[in-house]
């Protein structure tokens, strides 16, 4: 450096990085290239190659700035460091339970809340047992409620005979085996029969998750519309039903001052709203080639053999579209207490099970040509089983249209089950459910 013979001949090695023939000198012979340009590019050039393959510039010294690494990690030239990115990756796993029985669009509802909180839902069904020990015989079987949480469009995993109680080995399970990181439930309160919380463990570990709970509907609600569709029928029973409807009307047996009993059920007070009905709705068309196949009916009471049916139908086509048939329309031909579950909230249900992709909300009685022309129906089917009733092979045939144009098939049902047949249950079972709501009003005072 200090050297005008060595810079000399220096720059007669490397003359495109002097910029000239006399840029390069200073008058005392100094050769200031080297500090200025020559080292800055070198050592630039080191450090954008090690940016490129990933390596740290802190490795070349702390008189250097750190830059990041410009090629993604997929790149393959060097292996990743132990568990670099795993944490990025991870999915959320959440984890809801309940006995899921009499399941309605709340349940629904509570499950697509828990499953936007994390990336995998994983729902624990409450054992048969485990719910009469704690509140009483289940309506539904353990298989029935299997099938209704796993046709539900947010749920990814089920297990099979859940604790109603989480306790410290569960808990254990489920985030050593199932890799859960969140326990969800609702805001309303869960108490085991000495009145504790059925989720302070979960709370304690400090990984508890709350959600809102739906308003407007329940399965005691639904239990007594069900009673009121069979109070004015004539029967022996008639005294049992009109008291059982009463309890599950009002969440206990209850008589008024004069000794007399109430006589009506608590009507729905579901609001339907257009943001949650796009919260159920898949969001998505048909394709310009599709073949969408159409099923129509009431749906009340929506149940495993809705699911199953609604299975079936999605299997024969690359879109499924169900009919719901209006209120009015399911009471003229099923009797006056009929639906149960008015339009909208039917409406949920279906739009909450993982084979529909789109619901026509009050769906005429009658498939017509124009119907299938309009909504480009290939084809149009309907169950085996179904509830009975007076225009179904009567004068007028709702299936005349695609019968004629050669699209209408019938799919054999999986399930002989009714919304009659789930009202027998509740009927037979009049003393245990009593007992059932005793003990619940018990609890929650």
């Amino acid at each position: 450096k200090k050297s005008s013979s060595a810079g000399a001949k220096l720059r007669s090695k490397i003359p495109s990085l002097t910029m000239g023939s006399s840029m390069g000198w200073e008058g005392n012979g100094n050769y200031w290239f080297w500090d200025a340009i020559f080292v800055p590019r070198v050592m630039g050039g080191i450090m954008l190659t090690a940016a490129l393959l990933g390596l740290s510039t802190g490795y070349l010294g702390p008189f250097l700035p750190v830059l990041p690494p410009m090629l993604p990690s997929s790149f393959g030239l060097f292996p990743k460091r132990k568990g670099e990115g795993e944490k990025k990756n991870k999915k959320v796993r959440v984890y809801m339970d309940g006995c899921f029985d009499l399941m309605h669009y709340g349940h629904a509802n509570a499950l697509r809340q828990a499953r936007a909180l994390g990336d995998e839902l994983v729902v624990g069904v409450v054992s048969d047992e485990e719910i009469i020990a704690n509140k009483g015989p289940p309506v539904w079987t353990m298989e029935e409620r299997m099938v209704m949480v796993s046709g539900l469009k947010w749920v990814d995993e089920v297990i099979a005979n859940a604790p109603y109680a989480i306790n410290e080995n569960f808990m254990k399970k489920l985030f050593d085996e199932y890799n859960i990181d969140y326990i969800i439930h609702g805001d309303d309160p869960c108490l085991l029969p000495d009145g504790s919380d059925a989720y302070a463990l979960a709370k304690k570990a400090g990984r508890y998750k709350q959600i809102k709970r739906t308003e407007g509907v329940s399965s005691t609600d639904i239990v007594g519309r069900m009673l009121l569709c069979v109070r004015d029928r004539p029967n022996n029973d008639n005294q049992n039903h009109a008291s059982l409807q009463r309890q599950f009307s009002h969440g206990h047996d209850h008589s008024d001052e004069g000794g007399g009993s109430s006589s009506g059920t608590q009507v729905s007070h579901f609001l339907p709203t257009s943001r949650r009905i796009v919260q159920f709705s898949n969001g998505k068309g048909p394709g310009p080639n599709a073949r969408i196949v159409y099923i129509d009916g009431a749906f009340d009471l929506f149940h495993a053999g809705h699911v199953e049916i609604l299975k079936c139908a999605r299997k024969l086509g690359d879109f499924l579209l169900v009919g719901i048939h209006t209120d009015q329309t399911v009471s003229a031909n099923r009797g006056h207490h009929h639906p149960i579950m008015h339009l909208h909230e039917r409406s949920l249900s279906v739009l909450a099970c993982r084979y529909v992709d789109e619901v026509i909300i009050g769906a005429p009685w009658e498939v017509t040509k124009d119907m299938i022309t309009t909504f480009n129906i290939s084809i149009v089917v309907h169950g085996t089983v179904a509830e009975s009733n007076c225009l179904l092979h009567g004068d007028v045939d709702p299936y005349k249209a695609p019968k004629a144009m050669g699209i209408f098939n019938i799919l054999e049902s999986p399930r002989d089950l009714t919304t009659t047949s789930i009202i027998k249950r509740i009927v037979a079972n009049h003393e245990a459910y009593k007992k059932r709501n005793k003990k619940k009003a018990e609890n929650e005072k």
